[in-house]
């Protein structure tokens, strides 16, 4: 079933962009507390140089510093189903609901979020799979490196 984008994966989706206007992977994420965008952010390993700089960890970073309770009130929404250190933080900071927006192009953990207690919801849009998949055709090399897989 293939869902469209609500105000909040619609903002991922715009931080997609972003990173790939920049030359970087395009993956988004938002973190939602209490119906407010609170952190934003977007894959940045190209344009930083750092292999960390997930969507993810850039959303939860740029939410800046909060007591552990705070993330326990929060939704996050990427666009790509989270990879094993995304989903890592996820747990470590408690946050209880996620929304992906596509895992066709790559799976993720979500069943191992799902082991551990978390909602997940994959929405599986159209025009965000479409996105990935075009940017994974056009930059194997690229990709790749990302998900630490061999070219």
């Amino acid at each position: 079933m293939t869902e469209s984008m609500d105000q909040y994966m619609r903002a991922a989706y715009e931080e997609a962009l972003a990173g790939r206007n920049e030359g970087g992977i395009p993956i988004g994420a938002v973190l939602v507390r209490n119906g407010e965008i609170v952190g934003r952010g977007h894959n940045q390993r190209v344009q930083k140089g750092n292999p960390i700089l997930h969507g993810e960890m850039d959303a939860l970073s740029n939410s800046g510093r909060h007591p552990a309770s705070f993330y326990k009130e929060c939704t996050l929404y990427t666009t790509l189903a989270p990879c094993i250190m995304c989903s890592g933080a996820i747990l470590l900071y408690k946050i209880p609901e996620v929304v992906v927006g596509e895992d066709v192009n790559y799976p993720g953990e979500t069943a191992f979020l799902r082991s551990r207690g978390v909602k997940v919801t994959i929405l599986n849009n159209e025009e965000i799979i479409r996105m990935m998949k075009t940017f994974i055709e056009e930059n194997p090399t690229v990709w790749n490196e990302d998900i630490s897989e061999e070219v």
